[in-house]
């Protein structure tokens, strides 16, 4: 089972924004990080098992994931996470926000939205955490 990588989409105002945003990157994407994850080879092996994915936070919710390609070195020293420039989306599923990334289990990761499913508007993050306290998502 791989490992995946959480981070806040920081500064996107709507999911819209979002997909926008990956249409106009072709098909990769890079994300520059200060450090090279420590279970880098959890979250994409050696062997060609299938890899993780790096899971969008948007409102204190996991809503969207892309999947990672691989790990590059970047100019001074840090590291560029190369993800597809796709955005899959998964049945939301409160995430506090952090700064940086955060490794999430595959057991914890949300799973894709089969065909046909919509999420609607996502919750406030609040609201969600609310819920999923009470059980009810």
């Amino acid at each position: 089972m791989p490992l995946h990588l959480t981070k806040v989409a920081y500064g996107a105002q709507s999911l819209d924004e979002m997909r926008s945003w990956f249409a106009t990157r072709g098909a990769e994407a890079r994300l520059t990080t200060r450090y090279l994850p420590k279970r880098h080879t959890e979250i994409v092996p050696a062997n060609g098992e299938p890899g993780g994915s790096l899971f969008w936070i948007f409102k204190h919710q996991l809503v969207m994931r892309s999947p990672i390609l691989r790990f590059e070195e970047a100019e001074g020293g840090r590291t560029n996470i190369v993800i597809e420039a796709r955005l899959i989306e998964v049945h939301p599923r409160p995430k506090r926000a952090h700064q940086g990334w955060r490794y999430l289990e595959d057991a914890d990761a949300p799973a894709d939205l089969g065909a046909g499913e919509e999420t609607g508007e996502v919750l406030p993050g609040h609201l969600a955490a609310d819920l999923a306290r009470l059980g009810l998502v």
